[in-house]
């Protein structure tokens, strides 16, 4: 059974890709690769969706305390038969609340473009409900396709914890469909790596003394965001704010 219902607190670093390959060696004694994918390999390509104001983006950019956002997403490969997700990602003082539904591409596209009601193909109708309550309370449409390659871990001892590093970044708005798998401009810099840690306690001290020999400072990068950069502002100035980053 797919989970449905994740409730976390996550850190990001952006590191280098190089730091990335040692810290995968590093950690192999306490983490063990995703059940999904190849040695824990996948491809995530996900329809973010925002206001004709850009309600979302504002809020996530000035960094609000409460903040959510809309996504609609597959992994890997895909069709319009291939199982997508409808996620409502909120979060609250640097906690996630992430809430997903599963259904049908072809299913989701309908609900999308043509507001059809789809809680009969859904696999949790509440969620459902509230995505489409959010989706009608900011207005919200698709705006820009994200994708990137992922390479996740779960811990051995420590059943919450969660490490993910992401690459090979891109956005594309000219392109909405997900099926058509991940192509766009590059919206990181391509030797630069998201590495994400997710846990629902603290990080443990066998994992924080890895992220201080490194030393590894938190940094925020919002890929929505910083996509959106790209999309409007251009891809230099996108890339100096995904070295700022959303602190």
């Amino acid at each position: 059974m797919v989970l449905e219902v994740f409730n976390r607190r996550e850190v990001k670093y952006l590191i280098p890709f190089e730091t990335y390959e040692s810290i995968v060696q590093e950690i192999m004694d306490w983490m063990r690769y995703d059940k999904f994918g190849t040695d824990g390999k996948y491809n995530i390509v996900s329809l973010y969706f925002d206001s004709a104001d850009e309600k979302i983006y504002t809020e996530t950019r000035n960094k609000l305390l409460f903040r959510q956002k809309l996504r609609l997403r597959v992994y890997d490969e895909a069709d319009l038969t291939s199982t997508s997700f409808l996620e409502i990602k909120q979060k609250y003082n640097n906690v996630v609340n992430k809430r997903r539904t599963a259904l049908p591409l072809f299913e989701a596209y309908d609900y999308i473009y043509r507001r059809n009601d789809v809680s009969h193909a859904v696999t949790n109708p509440q969620i459902y409900k509230e995505v489409d309550y959010f989706r009608n309370l900011y207005d919200l449409d698709p705006k820009v396709v994200v994708s990137y390659d992922r390479h996740a871990f779960h811990g051995i001892h420590e059943a919450d914890l969660r490490v993910t590093f992401d690459y090979n970044l891109r956005c594309r708005s000219d392109d909405l469909n997900i099926e058509n798998g991940p192509h766009g401009t590059h919206f990181i810099d391509r030797n630069l790596v998201v590495m994400e840690v997710k846990m629902s306690s603290s990080i443990p001290l066998w994992l924080t003394n890895i992220l201080s020999k490194y030393g590894l400072k938190k940094e925020g990068v919002s890929k929505f965001c910083t996509s959106i950069d790209v999309e409007s502002l251009g891809i230099e100035h996108a890339i100096q704010e995904s070295r700022v980053g959303q602190r």
